[in-house]
């Protein structure tokens, strides 16, 4: 019967992995990753937009390019140690 414990045949989950997404599953995802991009891009003009001038603007700008640049080259350089 469907639904009781214990389960009489356990799945085996390694080899469910190799499946192909299917294109909702891909959709899914890409829309998923679209809100997070949305998400950070309003998140970083809404905080340039509190700004008082726009010169404070530009700064803060390069503030957040140089910030992101820093965690993109920590991140290439634990890949490069990884691989």
């Amino acid at each position: 019967m469907t639904g009781e414990w214990p389960v009489d045949q356990p799945v085996d989950l390694d080899a469910l992995g190799g499946t192909e997404p299917t294109f909702d599953e891909l959709y899914m995802r890409r829309q998923k990753e679209r809100a997070l991009h949305e998400m950070v891009l309003g998140s970083i003009r809404h905080d340039l937009e509190q700004q008082p001038s726009p010169v404070c603007v530009l700064t803060a700008a390069r503030d957040w390019c140089s910030r992101i640049t820093a965690a993109a080259e920590d991140i290439a350089r634990e890949k490069r140690k990884a691989a």
